[in-house]
């Protein structure tokens, strides 16, 4: 599950990467930025549920240890 995380959050991060340079910042809410930026926006969110995840099976893995 570990390994798994690493990957999508790499995955992420590639699409962030990705939708900023496809960014026209003179048109921020037209065509190509707007999606780039919503892209951009689901991309964190998603790293932000991953690193939740990630945390959330560290603790459980822990109480189990007690």
């Amino acid at each position: 599950m570990k390994i798994i995380t690493y990957i999508f959050t790499l995955i992420a991060i590639a699409l962030i990467i990705f939708n900023a340079t496809q960014l026209d910042f003179n048109a921020l809410m037209e065509g190509k930025s707007l999606t780039a930026i919503i892209t951009i926006v689901a991309s964190l969110c998603a790293i932000m549920l991953l690193q939740i995840l990630r945390i959330s099976k560290k603790i459980e893995a822990k109480s189990k240890g007690l």
